[in-house]
């Protein structure tokens, strides 16, 4: 009866040498996706505050150029209100001839890992000249 159950026993256990060797590998697995995952989020984050940046400039160079005409002095007081509505300063505002607005936008975010961190975007915007109609 004695040697059946080392037998029994031998069976279940396996070789010493690996006792809890899957909780290990487990465990390294769970670390591993946590970090791609983390890393997937943090590069998600920077992209969308870049994002939010160039749109800040984007509609800001669209509100200065619609005033370029209108009321030129203006048009940059109006494009840097607009930034700030989007949690960005204008860091340089300029209208050239015929009506183009060139905008750079600055805007201050907090990513993980990094801090503070200072996004700047550009962005110009004018009237559409035509000049051949077509047929």
């Amino acid at each position: 009866m004695v040697a059946i159950r080392r037998e029994i026993g031998a069976g279940v256990r396996g070789e010493k040498g690996q006792r809890g060797s899957a909780t290990i590998w487990t465990v390294g697995l769970m670390a591993l996706v946590f970090a791609v995952a983390a890393a997937i989020v943090f590069a998600g984050m920077a992209r969308v505050a870049r994002h939010r940046a160039q749109s800040a400039a984007d509609l800001s160079a669209l509100a200065a150029a619609r005033l370029a005409f209108a009321d030129p002095g203006r048009s940059c007081v109006r494009a840097s209100s607009l930034a700030t509505d989007n949690e960005a300063r204008v860091t340089r505002c300029s209208l050239g001839d015929g009506g183009i607005a060139d905008i750079e936008v600055t805007m201050e975010v907090s990513l993980p890992l990094r801090g503070p961190v200072a996004i700047t975007a550009r962005a110009r915007a004018g009237p559409v000249h035509i000049t051949d109609p077509g047929p």
